[in-house]
């Protein structure tokens, strides 16, 4: 494990093989972590290409994989979610957004991480009523948000917010 500022650290990055998630990975590099990254078996890795970085196979709709992968962990980056115009799956995107966080959280939880960061999305964030600037204060009406994946985004934030709640650093 490497050593920041004096104190080992490795952190494990759920979606590091997307564009954010890959840059999350590099930048986690740069600041001398040790990194794992939670790999869903078929997926596309060649973001990670040439990267000093360790690869677990797992699933964030698995918690037994993310028990896994969360062994020797000291921070969680939660980048991993599904965006789609078209999933012919109902319930697939609330499936992996919202229970996914929650089971990310609650491995982070179980294992005694440090801080888990989440990453959510600005269609987590309330529409302004009249063009006006929002921010993660602004008040959202869950009845206003249209679309499954806005939907669990914000469904998945409130999920983080119960987590830091109950004590996890989030």
């Amino acid at each position: 494990m490497r050593l920041v500022g004096g104190t080992e650290v490795r952190a494990l990055v759920t979606g590091g093989t997307g564009f954010i998630g890959s840059a999350i990975v590099r930048e986690l590099l740069h600041a001398g972590y040790d990194v794992r990254v939670l790999v869903r078996h078929g997926s596309d890795t060649r973001n990670l290409d040439g990267l000093d970085i360790e690869r677990v196979t797992g699933d964030i709709t698995a918690p037994a994989s993310l028990r896994r992968a969360m062994r020797g962990c000291t921070h969680v980056f939660h980048a991993a979610a599904l965006y789609s115009f078209w999933v012919t799956v109902p319930g697939l995107i609330e499936r992996v957004n919202v229970d996914g966080t929650r089971n990310v959280l609650q491995a982070g939880l179980e294992a005694g991480i440090e801080r888990v960061v989440y990453t959510s999305s600005v269609a987590a964030l309330a529409v302004p009523s009249r063009g006006e600037p929002v921010d993660e204060s602004t008040p959202v009406d869950p009845s206003a948000i249209i679309g499954a994946y806005k939907k669990s985004k914000y469904a998945a934030q409130q999920v983080a917010l119960e987590y830091a709640a109950k004590g996890l650093p989030v």
